[in-house]
């Protein structure tokens, strides 16, 4: 049984129709090897209305935060304006210590500084710590709006004893109605040691 709306159809025996939906498309990759950063700076434009950047095994040199900025045209200064939330959950790998917190120190107020992707503990450098996550963007092109964005990260931390897992939620704007056209990876201090970022556009 289908779905059908004003003549078009939209589900057909429970699969959704060509042309309905957003499908990932594959736009490039960095591999990070001791990067001082990973930058985008083409393929984000007016083709798609959303783009996702995924992070893979992302691996610092030194104990850090690993963050991102954004900026118009062929410019290269990554300060934007950003207002932005930052809140975290823990769990300890003894299952001694869990909680859900509100960060301050990683949101931003009209900041033009680097946001955050995780939070303290930061992510460390023993071999087998890492972040996996993924950042959205909405509409970066528009020349009307701000640039609204959603990250979700998951990344763990061995220097403390126990470990921690940590699940961070961000999410903000750019406010900014010029369109970004690229953007900008780093770790606070210290290098990328290894790790990819994959860029897909949503159409």
């Amino acid at each position: 049984m289908g779905l059908i709306s004003n003549g078009s159809t939209i589900f057909d025996n429970g699969s959704m129709a060509s042309g309905f939906g957003g499908n990932l498309n594959f736009i490039s990759k960095a591999t990070a090897s001791a990067s001082a950063s990973i930058e985008f700076t083409s393929g984000i434009d007016s083709t798609y209305k959303e783009y996702v950047f995924y992070f893979v095994n992302i691996h610092p040199s030194a104990e850090s935060y690993f963050a991102f900025q954004a900026d118009t045209g062929t410019n290269t200064n990554y300060n934007q304006t950003i207002t932005s939330t930052f809140f975290r959950a823990y769990h300890r790998e003894d299952g001694g210590e869990s909680g859900l917190s509100y960060f301050t120190a990683s949101d931003q107020a009209q900041g033009t500084g680097f946001q955050n992707l995780v939070e303290n503990p930061q992510l460390g450098t023993n071999n087998d710590e890492n972040l996996n996550g993924y950042l959205h963007i909405f509409n970066p092109s528009s020349s009307t709006y701000v640039k609204h964005f959603i990250a979700r990260t998951l990344s763990q931390n061995d220097d403390s004893s126990p470990a921690y897992v940590l699940d961070n939620y961000i999410a903000g704007y750019f406010n900014q109605t010029t369109a970004l056209t690229r953007f900008q990876f780093k770790m606070a201090s210290g290098n990328i040691d290894s790790g990819e970022i994959l860029l897909f556009g949503i159409n």
